[in-house]
């Protein structure tokens, strides 16, 4: 009874999406609640993923010649007020510090919701001539935006996230930057998360406050949300204007540089459990997985099966990230406690394995179970390893396409809204009215306007003008 109710205790995704979500989180021990409302404890096994994350994705900034450097934490009132649109779409979230110790402070403290005023107020001491340019930096750091709906990994008052900022000589140059790291990101959801994003470009309404413009990847969840995973901002010179962020160009004439940010966030850890997790609970794609092996010793207090587990552990371990479970806990407990936790193969070995020479390994993603002689073993593990991530991507996308709709008219849009979930592609004519008449009506927002075009209709599918772009509509975390 004991293994039956620990894998009940997770609610059916069919049942109740976001009970379901809530319950993985807990049980396979990711984050735990606080006395800080709206603040969570990120535990063991939640960090692992971030750090599996953000190493590989840290490698991948490097190669592009980001450099890490780090702010404060602190932004004075007057800072954040310099550039208006951005504190205008900031103020309903941000945190004040108005005391140090037992003293008012004279001015107030915003604690960060996002640095670009600190590394606007950073750079102009820092840039000089041309020589200086570019500036390609990048910090890891967490973020407060007092929210007032959260979800563990999806929307906290604290989060972790990276923030890249950057500084370039031209309007060319800060474009070609803004548009590079929305591809790294794209291409490391793929190949590292498993997770497929459709890549495009913000309206003005949800474009990022301050920004010429506001690039993103937006993913599809097991539900048929979307979530915004990843954004790329150009500024044009308007930040360098409010703070006087001026360089000594070739010809000794004063210019303003362009500059950029770029962002993701824990947030992706919620997009790994919402496209690849399932009722038994965490399914983790090998490059993010904490264990890519479980091994389970079978009838464990017979004579060499523990012996026999740590020397498994200790072949496999030199390539892959191993755990032994020698707990005292019966093998099926074993079996379902490795499966929410997301394990990616789960390798059974007993007495009569020992004696033929094998032993089991099972896939967490498709339950599917091969037998593999021990000298075999190094190579199938990572053979099957690399299977796994390949044929996790390829169901995303499967997911993605089978939940993406065309409608042309109002009458098929809200057809499709009302008995479907996913991506709508429908054409826009660029107004708001319009975008804010669909948000209101049926709680749908442009999610992009994609870089591939396509044309679907002639007129916008709500207002009947015609159309100047294809956009991807969508219910939003």
């Amino acid at each position: 009874m004991a293994d039956k109710k620990m894998v009940e205790e997770i609610t059916s995704m069919d049942v109740d999406f976001a009970q379901w979500y809530t319950d993985v989180v807990k049980k396979a021990e990711l984050v735990d609640y606080t006395s800080v409302k709206g603040c969570m404890v990120i535990k063991p096994a939640g960090y692992a993923i971030w750090e599996l994350l953000q190493r590989q994705l840290d490698e991948r900034f490097k190669k592009a010649g980001v450099e890490n450097v780090y702010l404060p934490m602190f932004i004075p009132e007057s800072l954040l007020q310099k550039e208006k649109d951005h504190v205008e779409g900031f103020a309903p979230e941000v945190a004040w510090v108005t005391h140090g110790g037992m003293q008012p402070l004279q001015e107030r403290l915003c604690v960060r919701p996002t640095s670009e005023t600190l590394f606007c107020d950073f750079y102009k001491n820092d840039i000089h001539s041309y020589r200086d340019l570019p500036r390609v930096y990048n910090q890891w750091c967490s973020v407060v935006r007092w929210e007032k709906e959260t979800r563990p990994f999806l929307r906290s008052r604290e989060f972790l996230w990276q923030e890249g900022h950057t500084a370039h000589a031209t309007a060319q140059e800060a474009e070609e930057r803004t548009i590079q790291m929305l591809n790294i990101y794209a291409d490391f959801c793929r190949e590292v998360l498993a997770i497929p994003v459709i890549k495009g470009r913000k309206t003005d309404k949800e474009k990022f406050a301050g920004a010429v413009a506001t690039y993103t990847i937006e993913a599809l969840m097991h539900d048929g949300k979307a979530l915004q995973s990843g954004t790329s901002h150009n500024f044009g010179d308007g930040f360098a204007k409010a703070f006087g962020i001026q360089f000594a160009d070739k010809d000794n004439g004063q210019k303003y540089v362009h500059q950029t940010s770029w962002g993701v966030s824990t947030r992706l850890i919620g997009g790994i459990i919402m496209v690849h997790g399932d009722n038994e609970g965490l399914v983790l794609p090998p490059r993010v997985a904490p264990v890519q092996v479980c091994i389970i010793p079978i009838q464990q207090k017979k004579e060499g099966v523990l012996d026999k587990a740590y020397a498994l552990r200790g072949i496999l371990e030199k390539n892959f990230r191993v755990k032994v479970d020698d707990s005292d806990k019966s093998p099926g407990w074993k079996f379902a406690e490795a499966e929410m936790r997301g394990a990616c193969l789960r390798l059974e070995v007993g007495p009569k394995d020992i004696e033929a020479g094998k032993c089991v390994l099972c896939r967490r993603d498709t339950r599917e179970k091969v037998e593999v002689a021990f000298e075999e073993l190094e190579s199938r593990v990572g053979e099957l390893l690399d299977t796994i991530q390949r044929e996790m991507l390829q169901r995303a996308e499967a997911h993605m396409a089978s939940h993406t709709y065309t409608a042309s008219t109002m009458e098929e849009f809200e057809n499709l809204f009302r008995e479907k979930s996913g991506f709508v592609k429908a054409m826009w004519c660029g107004c708001q009215e319009c975008e804010d008449k669909i948000k209101e009506k049926l709680a749908v927002t442009s999610r992009c306007m994609p870089f591939e075009q396509e044309n679907v209709a002639d007129t916008c599918v709500c207002c009947g003008k015609p159309a100047k772009k294809m956009v991807y509509w969508g219910r939003s975390y």
